[in-house]
């Protein structure tokens, strides 16, 4: 099982269709997304910097602004399949189609670790792929990617959350950064896993 991340920066990008209609086709039974809270955090982001609001509301802003997302996707491209809970989301790849992830889980009633604006979206993505036991974590960004560096020198960079790194220390599953363009890069994965596993 995979868990794919799609950046909130593609909510209304013309490449969108095409990453939803290759998950959905080819993701069926083995891949969950993730969407990014997009223009919706950015929102949460300018409202708590106007009201001077506590991280916890933020927090459950950005949450509501991941399954905002998720729900335009699935508007979409029904044949993605909105799933709440691991059990519903186990359900769903069970059933043959892709997941699409609405994050409510993560809403808090009182602040922890994780609730601030330096625990992103993909950091979130990971940690699902943790909790699902995944065999892969790719995250799909529309900013260029230099494959030289690494996920710290990539977190230095703004390019992923600067906690993503130390997060991701023994993960045992491969962890990929896809550029969106480069849906044919994506497509190989699938293709290539998808014959390993006789699909």
């Amino acid at each position: 099982m995979w868990v794919v991340k799609l950046g909130g920066s593609l909510v209304a990008d013309p490449l969108l269709p095409q990453w939803l209609e290759l998950l959905a086709q080819l993701g069926g039974g083995r891949v969950t997304v993730v969407a990014g809270g997009g223009g919706f955090a950015d929102e949460a982001r300018r409202l708590q910097g106007l009201w001077r609001f506590d991280d916890l509301a933020a927090h459950n802003m950005a949450v509501l602004a991941m399954a905002q997302t998720a729900y335009q996707l699935h508007a979409l491209n029904p044949g993605l399949r909105l799933a709440t809970r691991k059990s519903d989301i186990r359900r769903v790849l069970h059933s043959g189609h892709t997941a699409l992830w609405l994050p409510f889980e993560l809403q808090r009633d009182a602040p922890d670790a994780n609730t601030h604006w330096g625990h992103t979206s993909d950091s979130i993505a990971l940690d699902l792929a943790r909790k699902l036991n995944a065999e892969r974590l790719v995250v799909v960004k529309s900013c260029s990617i230099d494959p030289a560096l690494s996920l710290a020198q990539l977190g230095q960079a703004g390019i992923v959350d600067q906690r993503f790194a130390a997060l991701s220390e023994g993960a045992v599953f491969p962890i990929s950064l896809l550029h969106k363009s480069n849906l044919a890069g994506m497509r190989t994965l699938l293709l290539d896993e998808g014959r390993y596993l006789g699909v």
